[in-house]
């Protein structure tokens, strides 16, 4: 999608017809030009009407991030913040770790976040593409530097986790559970997930990536294009939030619980994890990267993050990126 198109969409969101003259005459560019970025939309949700005399009216226009908004539900917190908004990217994890030794050396008293409208190639655990649509999810990353070193972050994504379920809450979206390691469920279907990317050295300091995805809304176009049971947020409250407000709250139980990770570690939230954790005493299968599979009964975790097992062999640990858990029916 071309930075015109999201221009003219910008100019289409009270959902009121504009001319193609008007159009053309506001951003500068030919009739041809405005008719052309507007093509093949459709594949994005959108539905965009034209009807000879009238002009272009959007049908299903999307609630816009917006920095001044998100910075007056921050309230105090607002300062702390340096929160870049892009209408498309690929990844934003990727946009900030390409970032990270070039933009945060001179501002590293902020809290660097960026977000994205659409993004067009997030990532998700084990290399699974996160689809998203224009403005129907909240997919944003957040760097933070740690004075621990990467050793010592073990259960950090379980941290955010924590963190996620808190914020969710204090909005009025309850019953949000968690998955070992990193996903976010509702009624054990897919809402979220972490994706935690860190750079530093083993002793520190180190910065973390911290990329988050939550569903808001899923057409029927996106969730064709996903293998697993999802939820969104939409059909959990009956009706689309206030992504600023709830992009806000979602920030600062962030920033309080990564303060808190960086002098305390994972073991401060452990206890509240397991209480989140939708697989907790339930009958799991763990498929291994050696292509084995284990079965047993979720018992907690460890205190470096690890998933708890009671299997046959008796009580194991279990941790890795490339394991997969699945519910046994």
């Amino acid at each position: 999608m071309k930075a015109l198109t999201f221009a003219i969409l910008r100019h289409l969101s009270d959902g009121e017809f504009h001319s193609g003259t008007t159009l053309s005459q506001i951003l500068g560019v030919s009739r041809a030009s405005i008719s052309n970025a507007l093509q093949n939309l459709d594949q994005f949700g959108l539905i965009i009407h034209k009807i000879q005399g009238r002009g272009y009216r959007w049908v299903n226009p999307v609630q816009w991030l917006d920095r001044e908004k998100i910075r007056a539900h921050l309230a105090q917190e607002a300062d702390y913040f340096r929160i870049q908004i892009l209408d498309i990217t690929q990844s934003t994890n990727t946009l900030m770790l390409d970032g990270i030794a070039r933009n945060l050396a001179s501002h590293n008293e902020l809290i660097h976040v960026v977000a994205a409208e659409l993004q067009t190639g997030g990532r998700g655990r084990r290399g699974r593409q996160w689809h998203t649509g224009l403005g129907d999810s909240l997919t944003f990353s957040m760097a933070w530097q740690f004075q621990r070193g990467v050793n010592a972050l073990s259960g950090l994504s379980l941290a955010v986790g924590v963190a996620i379920v808190r914020a969710l809450a204090s909005v009025g979206i309850n019953e949000v559970t968690l998955k070992w390691p990193n996903d976010l469920l509702f009624n054990f279907k897919k809402l979220g997930g972490v994706l935690i990317e860190l750079q530093g050295d083993m002793l520190g300091p180190a910065t973390a990536v911290i990329g988050v995805g939550i569903n808001l809304r899923l057409p029927a176009y996106l969730r064709n294009r996903i293998d697993q049971e999802t939820a969104d947020i939409e059909a959990i409250i009956h009706t689309f939030p206030d992504r600023n407000r709830l992009f806000a709250a979602l920030l600062t139980a962030l920033a309080e619980t990564l303060r808190i990770f960086d002098q305390q570690g994972f073991h401060y939230f452990r206890d509240e994890w397991v209480r989140c954790h939708a697989f907790e005493d339930k009958r799991i299968e763990l498929y291994l990267p050696d292509g084995t599979v284990e079965q047993g009964v979720v018992r907690g975790v460890a205190a470096d993050g690890s998933l708890v097992v009671s299997t046959v062999k008796g009580e194991q640990s279990f941790n890795g990126g490339e394991i997969s858990l699945r519910r046994v029916s």
